[in-house]
């Protein structure tokens, strides 16, 4: 490939969860492995689920492992623009990395709301983006020789296509082949696929080079007549068909949208290695963000996660995790509102272990302040640990290295929150005895630190902790490494793409960019 300005891709899907985020790091994992330098890219993201880059940039956690599958480091480069939603019709804005304000839905995508936050949205707010999206895209292009972008929900959404700065917008600006993804597992992908193309513009059809078809179940054979239609009726080739992969455990990029109450997340690697398991119980607190820490957790052999909303379900639960959110007040009030908020007062009680993660954290406190998120004032916390809580303006983006339970344990930090911790026993130090984060009072802990159980040696010696206070005779599996099973899944995805695609075809069009001629499919964008 031609080092000048690297070849690109963008990745659109017929629909939200179509699988454009694993198909994006399947064909980085791909292409590094055939020796390509790569790099994912998304101009705009909208996911309570996000991450910190080294230099302190907050960017969504789907393009943190797309990074990953190209074996890069993620920067803010790679996702200029993340909405970070605090309920349906707001949300927070990140321009590289860096908070600027909340904006409304209606003032973001061009209504007629009052003045933006931040001087890259005043006066056209997501038009305005465009020329600093295009720019980060430009320079990804000049360093490295293939950039596979994501597009975000479809890019048939005609009501917002004159300010679109992720699907076709960006590929009209940067001329990129674009192929649209269906995840036929939920019916209707022949349609869906005609109707995305036939409802785009001519100048926007001629960039739109074809189609994968995502989770597919059965023989192909049986398929394939419906693929020679489709390229009949719309003179475009499907660059592969995937079939289904259970248990891949990616990074999700929502978390608003998607509703986790009631899922189960187990290890399919292993049997557990003691006597007993260990069962988890996640509060699904609303606006829930980073939902991901569990993952970690999840992937031990013998222990089980699910997440809940009723206090009942917390009866039976090893460990309890009350997870980061975007709300903090919100989420306090639901818990008390579903008697989850008594529930966790009895377990403090008795003794039984309770973790709380970030925004977690803050309302297992004495109280918070908060004039920023909620502009609540203040309001009483659990009382479960002796810390007061002050939302700052300013939000803490950080890559913190400390030691918990004899271990050394990593992590990264995203709040507004500054906690003042007036007792308890010290939860993660700076290995000289000093705290870094974080309280712990009997079996309650808290902390910050979102992604500290990804952290192998302090994952094994918590769960020891956490079995010994439950009475349970579960062993940690003494070999498991989180790091090499999101690469084992990473490889994967990367088969998906190598096995199921037409990967010569896929290669030219990155190179080259869409087929000439592609025919114009009636009726066209109103």
């Amino acid at each position: 490939m031609s080092r000048r300005r690297g070849g690109g891709l963008l990745v659109a899907g017929t629909t939200s969860d179509a699988g454009k985020s694993v198909v994006t790091a399947g064909i980085c994992r791909w292409l590094v492995r055939r020796g390509v330098k790569v790099a994912p890219f998304k101009g705009q993201n909208m996911s309570l689920n996000s991450f910190v880059t080294r230099e302190g940039a907050e960017i969504g956690r789907a393009q943190a492992m797309q990074a990953q599958a190209a074996r890069v480091e993620p920067s803010a480069l790679m996702n200029p623009v993340l909405l970070k939603p605090g309920s349906d019709r707001s949300s927070q804005v990140v321009l590289m990395g860096k908070p600027v304000g909340e904006l409304s839905a209606r003032g973001f995508f061009g209504g007629s709301e009052g003045a933006s936050p931040g001087k890259m949205l005043r006066g056209g707010r997501q038009e305005a983006l465009l020329g600093t999206v295009v720019e980060c895209l430009e320079e990804l292009r000049g360093t490295y020789e293939a950039v596979i972008c994501e597009g975000a929900g479809s890019p048939a959404e005609i009501n917002l296509r004159r300010t679109d700065i992720v699907n076709m917008g960006i590929a009209r600006a940067a001329q990129l082949p674009v192929l649209v993804v269906g995840d036929i597992d939920r019916g209707g992908v022949f349609a869906s696929f005609f109707g995305t193309t036939a409802l785009l513009s001519a100048e926007d059809q001629a960039l739109v080079a074809g189609y994968i078809v995502n989770k597919f179940r059965g023989d192909v054979s049986l398929l394939e007549p419906g693929i020679e239609m489709l390229r009949g009726l719309t003179g475009r080739h499907t660059y592969g068909i995937l079939p289904y992969a259970h248990g891949l455990g990616i990074d999700e990029e929502d978390g608003l949208r998607v509703s986790l109450r009631g899922a189960v997340r187990e290890s399919v690697v292993a049997p557990p290695v003691g006597e007993d398991i260990l069962r988890v119980a996640v509060c699904a607190v609303p606006l829930m963000s980073n939902f991901t820490d569990v993952d970690a957790l999840a992937a031990e052999p013998g222990v089980v996660v699910r997440f809940v909303d009723r206090a009942e379900e917390l009866v039976d639960a090893d460990l309890v995790v009350v997870p980061g959110t975007r709300g903090t007040v919100r989420a306090l009030e639901w818990l008390k509102e579903r008697g989850l908020a008594d529930a966790l007062a009895r377990r403090a009680a008795e003794g039984r272990p309770v973790l709380g993660v970030c925004g977690g954290f803050q309302l297992l406190g004495e109280h918070i302040e908060d004039e920023v998120e909620s502009r609540a004032g203040r309001v009483q916390g659990l009382g479960l640990l002796p810390v007061r809580v002050r939302f700052a303006r300013e939000k803490t983006l950080a890559r913190p290295v400390g030691e918990a339970l004899g271990e050394r344990v990593e992590g990264y930090e995203i709040h507004h929150g500054v906690a003042e911790v007036l007792g308890g026993d010290t939860f993660i130090s700076d290995g000289d005895g000093h705290s870094l984060d974080g309280c712990r009072v009997g079996a309650v802990r808290g902390t910050h630190w979102h992604g500290s159980l990804e952290s192998d040696g302090f994952r094994r010696a918590f769960l020891r902790d956490v079995a010994e206070a439950a009475g349970r005779r579960f062993v940690p599996a003494p070999d498991t490494s989180f790091g090499a099973l999101r690469e084992e899944q990473l490889d994967r995805l990367g088969d998906l793409i190598e096995e199921h695609a037409d990967t010569d075809a896929l290669l030219r069009l990155i190179e080259s960019g869409a087929p000439s001629g592609l025919p114009f499919i009636a009726p066209g964008a109103p």
